[in-house]
């Protein structure tokens, strides 16, 4: 999918490599829940990464392992992305994002936690980026400020203990009394306290204090605040490609907004039916299209995928195309609906395709091409059996998110046990390979080769692409933890790097 182009050439399997953690536990360390990461994104260069904790935090890392340590590097599209890097970040900041509030009138408590952050475009040097909870969005400058120091003070060195040092003060033989009030005064300026003799030698000369830059500090400062838009919780933010608007969605609705203009949004979807009652599906997950700023794909817990156009209508409640996978007779179950429900959509970075995650698979779409997905990666499928206990215990539930690489050639997604599967998509390609998030020497990357299929050949037949890790183990041979997983990661976008989120602890992979 190299270039738009799915038959360019073949993703070969790869070795991925640890790289970094940060905050990672020490055995038997209790992990606070405020710590546990919900949020993870990259920016456009990829010099720069944000993760967003449940206690509100947002927590800013950069590279530096290039020649500007995190600045915008040139020629990016021009980078060799075959060549293995091993990307080093750094942390940079953080800064509380979001506090806990109380609706009164709702008596509805509204979390801190983050549930999603994205970036954009830069400007004078200082980072911009969006943050949201539940209820309110947030957009955040970051900046290097001056910090500013008062030098060549008036003061007497027997005379400066705690008023810190002693700059630019000098003396001389002769005292040197000033007028005040129309006659001589015995306190020389300079000094503090209650003693008013003259300091030895008398005073030489005032000094007006001098005002100096000698180091820098980051500061994070809310631009705008955008909120009492959403009676439901906030599932999704999406910047635009036009720089200027981004959306916002939850549950039944999608909003429309300015960058600069926080009081007021346009409603451009509303799925809410007149009667509560009718309710049969909800949004999931909502993304703008990378290059057409009209375009935008939400999807729902059925399933589908809706692309929309903006130019159409205000109100984009009429779908363009509809993406969706016809059930196989006979295979309806109670938990259909709720394995079907898409957690999180991802476009490619040529716009041409739209991959998705459900509870069960990774699913590959061509836009052009609504008569089903034209790949689908099997990812728990060795959970099937289990439907009833994971029902009980809501691990189905659970919302993985899924990402692709910059070229196209790969996707990933997160699983159990602090897993998650990197899948090659281009035509012809084998590679499935899982990987675990730990720093823990034992640690392996498991491969499972596919039989190939070609992708320039469907003429509208759903591929089902074979062999993934049905074996109910993780990399180590160990059963499955529940309990331990990998819900958040993101790609690097121009190099074969991700970062994952494990608990509080932030992983690094190079391949």
């Amino acid at each position: 999918m190299k270039n738009g182009d799915v038959s360019e050439g073949v993703a070969q399997p790869l070795e991925w490599k640890f790289s970094q953690v940060f905050g990672e536990r020490t055995a038997g360390e209790e992990v606070q829940e405020v710590d546990i990461i919900s949020a993870i994104e990259f920016d456009r260069t990829g010099d720069h990464l944000a993760t967003g904790d449940r206690g509100g935090r947002v927590v800013l890392f950069e590279r530096t392992d290039t020649p500007d340590h995190g600045g915008n590097r040139k020629n990016l599209e021009m980078m060799d992305y075959s060549i293995s890097r091993h990307p080093e970040f750094r942390y940079k900041t953080e800064f509380q994002s979001h506090e806990p509030e109380f609706d009164y009138l709702k008596s509805l408590e509204i979390e801190e936690k983050i549930n999603k952050i994205r970036w954009c475009q830069s400007a004078n040097s200082a980072l911009y980026l969006l943050s949201t909870n539940d209820k309110t969005i947030k957009l955040w400058k970051v900046r290097e400020k001056k910090v500013k120091k008062v030098c060549d003070l008036n003061v007497y060195p027997d005379k400066a203990a705690g008023n810190g040092s002693v700059v630019g003060s000098s003396t001389s033989t002769a005292p040197k009394p000033y007028i005040a009030n129309g006659g001589y005064s015995e306190r020389p300026f300079g000094c503090s306290g209650k003693d008013f003799s003259f300091p030895p030698g008398g005073v030489s000369s005032l000094h007006l204090p001098v005002v100096t830059s000698q180091e820098t500090s980051l500061v994070a400062g809310c631009r705008r605040i955008y909120a009492h838009a959403h009676d439901y919780h906030i599932n999704s933010i999406s910047n635009n490609s036009d720089g200027e608007t981004f959306i916002s969605a939850d549950d039944l609705r999608i909003n429309l907004w300015n960058l600069e203009i926080s009081n007021q949004s346009f409603n451009i979807v509303d799925v809410k039916p007149a009667n509560m009652e009718d309710l049969t599906e909800v949004i999931t997950s909502a993304e703008f299209h990378p290059t057409h700023c009209n375009m935008l794909a939400y999807s729902s817990s059925k399933g589908s995928i809706r692309l929309v156009d903006m130019r159409q209508s205000a109100l984009c409640d009429t779908h363009s195309k509809l993406f969706e996978e016809q059930e196989a007779p006979g295979s309806r179950s109670f938990f259909t609906e709720i394995i079907a429900s898409i957690s999180d959509i991802k476009f490619a970075k040529d716009g041409k395709h739209i991959l998705s995650r459900d509870y069960m698979t990774l699913k590959l779409w061509d836009i052009t091409m609504d008569s089903g997905p034209v790949a689908t990666f099997p990812v728990h499928e060795y959970l099937r059996p289990k439907l009833c206990d994971l029902y009980e215990n809501d691990s189905i539930f659970d919302k993985f998110e899924c990402c692709l690489s910059g070229d196209g050639l790969r996707v990933a997604t997160g699983s159990y046990s602090n897993l998650f599967r990197v899948f090659g998509c281009s035509e012809g390609s084998t590679d499935a390979t899982t990987l675990e998030a730990s720093k823990n020497p034992m640690r392996r990357q498991t491969q499972t080769p596919r039989p190939a299929r070609p992708l320039g050949s469907l003429s509208g037949v759903v591929r089902r692409v074979k062999g993934a890790d049905n074996t109910g183990v993780d990399a180590n041979g160990n059963a499955h933890d529940f309990s331990m997983k990998l819900l958040h990661l993101a790609w690097h976008p121009s190099e074969n790097s991700i970062a994952c989120a494990a608990s509080n602890s932030l992983y690094m992979y190079y391949a």
